[in-house]
């Protein structure tokens, strides 16, 4: 299978997975949206055109969100995309505290190809907490949101200077629209 017929079946297969859900933000809007944006950030970003690292970011909350397994990823696209997948998944057994804390501590330590997917993915959940939140999250849990990401984003530092500039001029708008607001 081609590079490109991998990663559409992958972006099929992650539509298929996620279908009915939606993102927190008041706006509702269908999840798929959201490893698009990844993936979109990534290439037009980032300026990443490794086909493993793109389909892991279509991919990317598929074991943790749905009921797909780490084994079903590396069988239908092999053990490199479910080896970045695994490697960005959270353990959902676990409190969401610890599991933020392990993201802080866990960022520094991912492969390359995750870290670029990690950093893309902060980005997009960065942006749609300050242009879509959850209708329940008050302007504080919002300014929390942020400083947690960028201590996420600490880890990731020298994986990618576009997307890195691009996270550091988000988080400046953040904190511009959260002094307005407060």
């Amino acid at each position: 299978m081609s590079d490109i017929a991998k990663f559409t079946h992958a972006a099929y297969f992650s539509a298929k997975k996620h279908d009915g859900q939606t993102r927190k933000g008041s706006e509702g809007s269908p999840y798929i949206n959201h490893p698009l944006e990844v993936v979109s950030l990534l290439t037009n970003i980032g300026k990443v055109d490794d086909y493993t690292v793109l389909t892991a970011a279509i991919l990317h909350d598929t074991v943790e969100d749905t009921k797909t397994t780490a084994a079903e990823i590396a069988e239908l696209f092999g053990e490199d995309v479910s080896s970045i997948v695994m490697e960005v998944t959270d353990d959902k057994s676990l409190p969401k505290a610890e599991r933020k804390q392990l993201q802080i501590e866990h960022s520094p330590h991912l492969s390359p190809q995750a870290k670029l997917v990690k950093l893309a993915d902060k980005i997009s959940n960065i942006r749609d907490v300050i242009e879509n939140p959850p209708a329940d999250w008050p302007l504080e849990r919002r300014q929390e949101y942020v400083e947690w990401g960028k201590k996420v984003v600490a880890g990731l530092r020298g994986t990618n200077e576009n997307l890195e500039n691009h996270f550091d001029e988000l988080t400046a708008r953040a904190a511009a629209t959260f002094s307005v607001s407060a």
